[in-house]
């Protein structure tokens, strides 16, 4: 059952966005305007969430009138070092969000007083468990670009108002345990500007009905895992998506991921704040996974979802030591110089544990392509590893119309077999996107369970069949197309064909005999 109250107030905070980003954008483009009211969001919620831990603390001691807002500075800076030991960031009282915005209008150095606020905040965790995950944080919200204006006073009235429309936003409280507000603000924002953005956003964010996908299908049986991966993270929605579908608890040992573009990376590591995952449970790491991979100590996963970017270039054979690189030796080939795509695979492969489950979605190309992809194909079918290969509708994804697919592999199956799976007609058409709609997404979950052949559907294939077929994996190549078009009765058409000819041989001669009577 929805909950209406919930879905309003939702419906409210999005409205609330909607209209700050249109109030507040003007000069600054919508994708980088989002890195000022994401950052903003943060700062806000990290200030909230750090006051009622320290309330809450003080308040079980028996302090029932104290409120960490209205204390000295002096006398907060005694718990410091207690406060960065478990919480991993430590906040002034007087740099809280609500303190700074108090007196943000009357600030002729907004601008300073903001970046001193953001340096405290980060150098605050240096030396500790949770730099890592606090470095550079706010490196993308440049309190000083001309984006904001081209006079400092200028620049700090975009800021007032930046903090004011943030301040404004009904984000619940703690209290009632609605802190789920700040996640869904943070997702509908990626969501509004991926939308508009094209391509330069949209490939940082997966759709949530996607996402949902991915995730239900590596957890199809399971109430737990030990740790999930995502290889090409983005802003960290596939990874969230097990938070909110198992609960964080049931991820025992953290979430993982490694994100090559520097402020897509700080936008992850914000978005795990905001979900409300503590520092000591995640590990999201920058760099290029293919070349540069950053969690060996951790692996293997046993649930690994990705979206990684389409068709890439990268070094390949370019690069002679990553033939020796045990993530990619084994199929004896590497990717393709311009096109990574299965290199992204087998690295998901090698780090996936023997009781795992991964659901990567891939470009149609590397399904059929010839070459060193094909002989890629043929090791991951040699060996068994292709669990599924799932057609999706297309024009499911910000920037592209492309029909993608998903790829599901295990290392432990038991049948010698791949489960093909038409689902390009599991949509429902929202504006000029298709969207799965939960039906969508059941229809194609339950089929995956069943694992049965269904007409115009679902085929279970033999490993051997696909050799034969030059080990290709195209949804198409095994499920037959349902032909919708209309049937045509052959005989019905060529009798009424005849009926045509024999009215016009009768019209003929009636024409031709009043003609006669004319003329004579």
């Amino acid at each position: 059952m929805i909950d209406n109250r919930k879905e309003q107030e939702r419906e409210e905070l999005h409205r609330a966005i909607w209209n700050m980003a249109n109030d507040l954008r003007g000069s600054v483009d919508g994708w980088d305007f989002k890195q000022y009211v994401l950052g903003m969001l943060f700062y806000r919620y990290i200030s909230e969430n750090f006051t009622n831990y320290v309330n809450q603390g003080e308040i079980e001691a028996g302090n029932i009138d104290f409120d960490y807002i209205e204390l000295a500075d002096e006398d907060a800076k005694q718990a410091r070092e207690d406060l960065i030991q478990s919480k991993g960031y430590f906040i002034l009282p007087s740099e809280l969000f609500c303190n700074v915005r108090k007196k943000a209008s009357e600030n002729e150095n907004l601008n300073e007083t903001l970046e001193l606020v953001f340096r405290n905040i980060e150098t605050s965790a240096q030396g500790r468990d949770s730099e890592k995950n606090f470095k550079g944080l706010f490196d993308d919200i440049d309190v000083n670009s001309n984006k904001l204006g081209g006079t400092v006073a200028k620049r700090n009235e975009k800021l007032v108002k930046l903090l004011n429309s943030v301040g404004e936003m009904k984000l619940g409280s703690y209290q009632d345990n609605t802190i789920d507000a700040f996640g869904d603000a943070y997702e509908y924002l990626m969501g509004m500007y991926a939308s508009n953005a094209g391509k330069s956003g949209g490939e940082y964010y997966t759709p949530q009905e996607v996402s949902e996908l991915l995730t239900r299908i590596t957890i199809e049986g399971k109430k737990e895992v030990n740790k999930v991966y995502d290889p090409a993270c983005g802003s960290g929605s596939l990874l969230l998506k097990f938070a909110k579908i198992l609960g964080k608890e049931q991820v025992r040992q953290g979430f993982f991921g490694q994100e090559i573009n520097i402020t897509t990376y700080n936008l992850c590591r914000m978005n795990m704040w905001l979900h409300d995952i503590e520092y000591t449970d995640f590990d999201i790491a920058h760099g290029d996974t293919l070349t540069e991979p950053c969690h060996w100590e951790e692996e293997p996963f046993e649930a690994i979802v990705s979206n990684p970017p389409y068709s890439i270039k990268w070094e390949g054979d370019a690069n002679p030591i990553l033939i020796n690189d045990e993530r990619f030796s084994p199929a004896g080939v590497l990717a393709p110089k311009s096109k990574a795509d299965l290199a992204f695979i087998m690295h998901v492969l090698s780090w996936l544990a023997t009781n795992g489950t991964a659901a990567v979605v891939c470009f149609p190309g590397v399904m059929y392509r010839g070459g060193a992809e094909q002989k890629i194909r043929k090791y991951l079918i040699d060996n068994n590893f292709v669990e599924c290969v799932i057609q999706l509708p297309d024009n499911l994804f910000f920037g592209t119309s492309i029909a993608t697919c998903i790829m599901v592999l295990k290392k432990s199956k038991t049948e010698n077999n791949v489960l093909f799976l038409d689902a390009s007609k599991e949509y429902v058409k929202v504006t000029n996107n298709n969207k799965l709609a939960e039906q969508n997404i059941q229809n194609i979950l339950m089929a995956y369970r069943e694992r049965t052949d269904k007409e115009y559907y679902a085929a279970v294939v033999p490993n051997s069949r696909i050799a034969e077929n030059g080990y290709n994996l195209s949804v198409s190549s095994y499920v037959e197309q349902e032909d919708t078009r209309e049937k045509i009765d052959i005989k019905k058409l060529n009798q009424e064909i005849k009926e045509i000819v024999a009215r016009e041989e009768v019209l003929r001669a009636e024409i031709d005999k009043i003609i006669a009577e004319i003329e004579g």
